[in-house]
């Protein structure tokens, strides 16, 4: 088929959309499982370990996300670095799970788990570059990587829960065989990042990549509308890396909700799983009414729940938090995606998603250090009210911004600009 045909597009984005919700399948099986599987890999219990655990991938993420964006930009293909990463992250998988048998401390754990982020970025970040090289407007392109993104995280948690329940090293198994399946899926793509860069791309010098990186990161500097995205993505995933570590160990610590790594993955799920569902509605409805409302709405409504989450009382009250932290959240990210996509050129799309990747990469490092820290020093009301209130703080400073970029802005935009 050729690239003009509309079938194919469908086709390749239900395939990139799997490869993409099989790579956070594959990562969110291990969170609800932290706690026991760090120390099973030689750390002692309690969650600063679990921090150091999630940090030394999320750290590797942030190093190798551009890379790999303007690498695949360079040499006009993303397809076969899609399933290099994939196989490869699979391979550090089956070593991570190795180390206790080997008598290998935490230390060489967090090694590993570093040289596995560094793969794992490039089947991840250039999978949805690849989503943004088809047709069908960048909302429902986005939307689609958002839906694969949180199914995934909602497969994962309850999955991982579960493998986790039998045994600390369980999810690393699943983990290792998802990101094989990614990689073999990956294979079966059609390549569109050659219609997307410049001809003969596959030629291009170290130089000529050098300066895709420079170009985009000069974009960001003197063009204020692309740091709206990528200070959005900052504190979205800030939030979201919060949760991961800071919330599996809120729900399973006997003086708040006591539930077990299941009931852990079950309600990280509550949350995933409307954040899945709706991506995809949402991510067209941007594309329909401007990416103001979506964005700046859903990020307040998301601020305001997570912290209702952190002072609920009962666990009946904070499941049901999770659901509307779902649904708030899957409002926002693929408008906030799809931004990316509205403000750069063709040419230059691997770069500057894998810039957007690197801000959500720090925005997941923060959130561990500061939730893993604030917890640590001040109990877990204190750290969920510090995260909700970055959040409220980051639409409230950017909304003139946003609704500046944001064309259609909607009636809500019109209102504040006269106002």
């Amino acid at each position: 088929m050729s690239d003009a045909d509309p079938a194919a597009d469908a086709g390749d984005r239900r395939r990139l959309g799997a490869v993409v919700l099989a790579v956070l399948i594959s990562q969110v099986l291990l969170y609800p499982g932290v706690p026991d599987l760090v120390v099973a890999l030689g750390a002692p219990a309690g969650i600063d370990a679990g921090m150091w655990f999630l940090v030394a991938e999320f750290g590797a993420f942030v190093t190798f996300a551009v890379v790999w964006g303007a690498l695949s930009d360079a040499l006009g293909t993303r397809v076969p670095l899609i399933v290099a990463g994939a196989l490869g992250g699979a391979a550090s998988y089956v070593a991570l799970a190795s180390l206790p048998g080997l008598g290998l401390g935490f230390e060489a754990a967090l090694l590993v788990r570093a040289v596995g982020g560094a793969l794992t970025i490039g089947a991840f970040s250039l999978s949805i570059t690849l989503l943004m090289d088809l047709r069908g407007g960048n909302g429902r392109n986005m939307g689609t990587a958002g839906l694969a993104i949180g199914l995934g995280a909602a497969v994962g948690s309850v999955v991982g829960g579960s493998l986790a329940d039998l045994g600390a090293l369980y999810p690393v198994y699943g983990g290792a065989v998802v990101l094989a399946g990614a990689g073999l899926l990956a294979a079966t793509v059609d390549d569109r990042a050659g219609t997307a860069t410049a001809s003969g791309s596959g030629t291009d010098s170290e130089a000529s990549e050098d300066a895709r990186l420079r170009d985009v990161l000069a974009r960001a500097r003197t063009t204020p509308g692309l740091l709206v995205p990528l200070a959005f993505g900052f504190v979205d995933r800030l939030t979201a890396g919060f949760f991961a570590l800071v919330g599996v160990y809120y729900f399973q610590d006997p003086a708040t909700f006591g539930r077990s790594a299941a009931g852990a993955g079950a309600t990280l799920a509550l949350f995933f799983v409307p954040f899945a569902l709706l991506q995809s509605p949402f991510g067209a409805l941007s594309d329909r009414i401007g990416r103001f409302l979506p964005v700046v709405a859903g990020s307040l409504a998301y601020g305001v729940v997570t912290i209702g989450v952190g002072v609920a009382p009962v666990y009946p009250l904070a499941a049901g938090l999770m659901v509307l932290v779902g649904v708030c959240g899957a409002l926002m990210a693929p408008a906030t995606m799809a931004l990316v996509t509205d403000l750069v050129e063709p040419e230059v799309r691997g770069a500057a998603m894998g810039l957007f990747n690197v801000f959500g990469s720090l925005g997941f490092l923060t959130g561990f250090l500061i939730g893993g820290s604030a917890t640590e020093a001040f109990g877990y009301t204190p750290a969920f009210l510090v995260v909700g209130g970055l959040e409220l703080a980051i639409a409230l400073a950017l909304l003139p911004a946003v609704r500046a970029i944001s064309p259609g802005a909607g009636v809500i935009g019109r209102l504040g600009a006269e106002g």
